[in-house]
Order: structure tokens, then sequence, then C-alpha cells
């Protein structure tokens, strides 16, 4: 594919993407069930525990979790291992890959050419940074996909974040689609009028363009919304129509999230 069509094919693969969150957010799910605050405040207990583990064996128990919470909220395996540990496991492998040969401590293998010494310490210390962000990564990305994105920003507020970040949020994430939706409309125009392939340096110049006039609307849409806001009462408090109920399984997975946190904080010290 040339230029434009690769461009198309990632802003379609983008609102794939967030539609197939909204309808994983619609199942009728463990997580999808609970209270959107008990979910921030239970997976985030869930992330620190397994940052601050210091035994492989406790994180491998906390992403253990974070997968009985997959299966049961009707989140696939195959998708988070191809939207989340697949790429996570590849940037994260390419700065744990220099560990091993740097780290100093006990030698227990050598590169065959090289020659460089691969150290028992340097291993250990690799493997933390990709089990940590592997583990971190699946939680977060199990909120996200569990929960609407509205709610998720209601509920950061129990955790006193504060009112402008929240909002910041909500409207990048509301106007992101309007503005690829905009990019996708100028660059289907451009590929109506093209006849054959764009040169590298027609295609360079074309990508540069459509970034200026991109930016020029992006800044004029966040003026006139705005002012929108504004004239309808806005004052910087975010108010949405649902109201959060705590129920009996809500209480039920907190304690559980909390036991479990707990348990891995004093068993991973």
């Amino acid at each position: 594919m040339n230029f434009l069509e690769r461009t198309l094919a990632g802003f379609l693969s983008a609102m794939e993407y967030a539609l197939d969150a909204e309808d994983i957010a619609k199942a009728n799910g463990l997580l999808q069930r609970l209270d959107p605050r008990i979910k921030v405040i239970g997976i985030l207990f869930l992330i620190i525990a397994a940052a601050t583990a210091h035994k492989l064996w406790v994180i491998g128990a906390v992403f253990a979790t974070a997968l009985v919470l997959a299966v049961s909220s009707r989140v696939s395996p195959l998708l988070l291992a191809k939207r989340v540990w697949i790429p996570v496991l590849l940037f994260t492998g390419i700065i744990a890959l220099p560990a091993p040969f740097v780290i100093p401590g006990r030698v227990i293998a050598r590169l065959p050419v090289l020659g460089c010494p691969m150290t028992a310490q340097g291993l250990l210390s690799a493997g933390y940074l990709v089990s940590r962000v592997i583990t971190a990564s699946t939680l977060s990305v199990l909120l996200i996909l569990s929960t609407h994105w509205n709610h998720v920003l209601k509920a950061l507020r129990v955790l006193r974040v504060p009112v402008v970040v929240v909002v910041i949020l909500g409207m990048a994430y509301r106007y992101i689609f309007l503005l690829i939706d905009s990019a996708r409309d100028m660059l289907e125009s451009r590929r109506s009028r093209m006849l054959g392939e764009l040169p590298g340096p027609e295609r360079r110049r074309l990508a540069a363009a459509s970034v200026g006039v991109l930016m020029s609307k992006t800044m004029q849409l966040s003026g006139d919304v705005y002012s929108a806001m504004l004239s309808r009462g806005f004052r910087g408090e975010v108010y949405l129509l649902d109201d959060f109920r705590t129920s009996a399984l809500d209480w039920i997975m907190l304690v559980l999230f909390v036991v479990l946190a707990c348990g891995a904080f004093y068993c991973g010290r």
C-alpha cells in the first residue's frame, strides 16, 4: 500500500480498537458489574503490589490474578496477547536486553562469538522488569476495557485527581475521534484526485501539509468547544447522568483486592 492507504488503515485501526473496547465494556462480565470506583482502587492496589514485589513468583501470582479477572470479564487472552503482551514484551525486552551483560554478578554463560559474560543477577533484573511491566499493563488494560472511559474519569475523582486533569483527558478522548475523522476525510479527498503513485518528496510534502492543516483545525476546534461549554454553564466540574451505586459484590471484591494486594506486599518483601 502507498502512503495514503497506510495512513487511512492506521486511522481505521485506531477507531476499531476503541469500538472493540466499548463492546467489551458492555459485556456481562465480573469487572463490568463492579462499581468503577472499586475497580480503580482495587486494580491500583494490585499494580502497586506487582511493581514493588521482589520475588518473581509473587509477580506471577498477581499476573495469574489478572488472567482470572480477564477470563471472568469476557476479555480474550488472545486479545491481550495481541494488543498488550507482544508489544510490551518487544518494547521492554529491548530495554532489558543489555541487563544480563552489564550488571555484575555470577557468570553463568558467555556469548559464543563475542564472549560477553552473562550474569545471573542481570537475568534476574531483566526478568523483574519484563514481568512487572507486563503485569501492570495487563491490569491497566483490563480496567480500560471493562469500563466506559467517562466512568473511569469520574472514578478518578475518588483518588483526588485534579478536576482539570480529568477534564483534559475526557475532552481529548472525546474529540480525538473527530480529528481522526477529519484527517481521514482530508486523505480520502486527496486520494480521489490521484492517478498514480506519489514520489517520495511529494509524499513527505503532503504529510507535512496535512499535519499543519490538522493542527490549525485542532486549535480552532478547541476554542469553539470551550466557548460552547462556557455558554452552557461549564465551570470546571464534569457531571454525568450515571450515578455510581455500591452493591454487596463491590464490597466483597474490594476486600478481595485489598487482601490479595496485602498478601503480595507481605510475600514480596
